[in-house]
């Protein structure tokens, strides 16, 4: 193993974590968003964000997203302190935050927010480092027990709405 390899490996392996969070939580948080989007009100919210210049819409973003993103730390640090009730539920509301909120802000300004030129650079670099950290997980034993817990959650969140 290179040194270069050597020194990025703890990175790769907190991005790879990152991941496996996301890939797990997927099943659950999809069908909320896609809910919530549906709404008249996010729908008329989203129309109003796309119809306004770039460099606003680019606060829209980052001023929630500056309050979500510490609050996940706060609320990990709160566990780690076994605060884990209060802990939680700073998670669960920054993470919240972060799919409704701020994932709608980012889709309905989108188009407009990547013509600025280091902003898209930054999000097509955060998609090559995620794509390239789940090309290699996938190579890894890790990657089955993921890929099985994943449809064991998609599972129960199907059976959960077919038995409403």
């Amino acid at each position: 193993m290179t040194l270069k390899r050597l020194l990025l490996l703890p990175l790769q392996i907190v991005v790879g974590f990152i991941v496996i969070i996301d890939e797990l939580a997927r099943p659950l948080y999809r069908p909320l968003i896609r809910r919530f989007a549906e709404l008249h009100v996010v729908e008329v919210a989203e129309a109003q964000v796309a119809r306004l210049p770039r460099f606003v819409i680019l606060v829209l973003l980052l001023v929630p997203l500056a309050i979500a993103e510490p609050l996940k730390i706060y609320g990990l640090l709160l566990i780690g302190e076994t605060h884990i009730t209060r802990g939680l539920l700073i998670l669960v509301f920054a993470y919240l935050a972060s799919f409704l909120l701020i994932e709608r802000i980012y889709e309905a300004g989108k188009p407009k927010l990547m013509t600025i030129g280091w902003f898209a650079w930054l999000i097509n670099f955060i998609a090559w480092i995620r794509s390239s950290i789940l090309n290699w997980l996938k190579g890894t034993p890790v990657w089955g027990v993921v890929t099985a817990t994943k449809d064991l959650v998609a599972r129960a969140v199907a059976s959960i709405r077919t038995a409403r």
